[in-house]
């Protein structure tokens, strides 16, 4: 486990303990490697002196290793909430949703910012243990909704237009966060 995750899996818990609630993390366990020291950016390795066309060199990136999936704390009759940022290929939810099944989580739910949803992942979604994919409408992904009657979408369109007018008139921002209800 890495320093970050260590010290978010404690802090995760600490909170939770003073709250009296339950709490699991469920995190990839990273494995640092000597070029994600040397370049500080943890960026995919480049395969060096790769064509992709005649004439035109390009480096082509390979996707980095995943870690396996370590679940912290009793998922044992609760609902599970995934959430990311992105959620492209599923591969990773899905696997991560088996575990938690496995584990006794009783309903599942990923919850991401931008669904991207690529390739098979409507089909994928649908034959998981996932119940409930949420995302917003940053991403047109009306075709995946059809193909995947777990994919719900929360629409933010209202909530950008106003924290583009609030920057652009030089209003406070804090006001989104104070104001605005759960029906907005």
């Amino acid at each position: 486990m890495g320093l970050g995750e260590s010290c978010f899996t404690g802090l995760a818990q600490s909170y939770a303990e003073r709250l009296r609630l339950g709490l699991a993390v469920i995190h990839g366990e990273a494995q640092c490697t000597e070029q994600d020291m040397d370049d500080g950016r943890h960026s995919p390795p480049m395969v060096k002196n790769a064509t992709v066309h005649p004439g035109l060199e390009l480096p082509l990136m390979m996707a980095k290793e995943k870690p396996p999936i370590t679940v912290v704390g009793d998922v044992g009759g609760r609902i599970a909430i995934i959430v990311d940022d992105i959620i492209d290929d599923v591969e990773s939810f899905v696997a991560a949703a088996e575990i938690l099944k496995e584990r006794g989580a009783y309903k599942i739910f990923v919850m991401a910012t931008h669904g991207l949803l690529s390739a098979d992942a409507p089909r994928l979604i649908e034959e998981s243990s996932i119940d409930e994919v949420v995302v917003t409408n940053t991403v047109p992904h009306e075709v995946q909704k059809l193909q995947c009657p777990k994919i719900k979408t929360v629409d933010i369109s209202l909530i950008l237009s106003e924290a583009i007018r609030r920057i652009h008139n030089g209003e406070s921002m804090a006001y989104l966060f104070r104001n605005i209800t759960v029906d907005d």
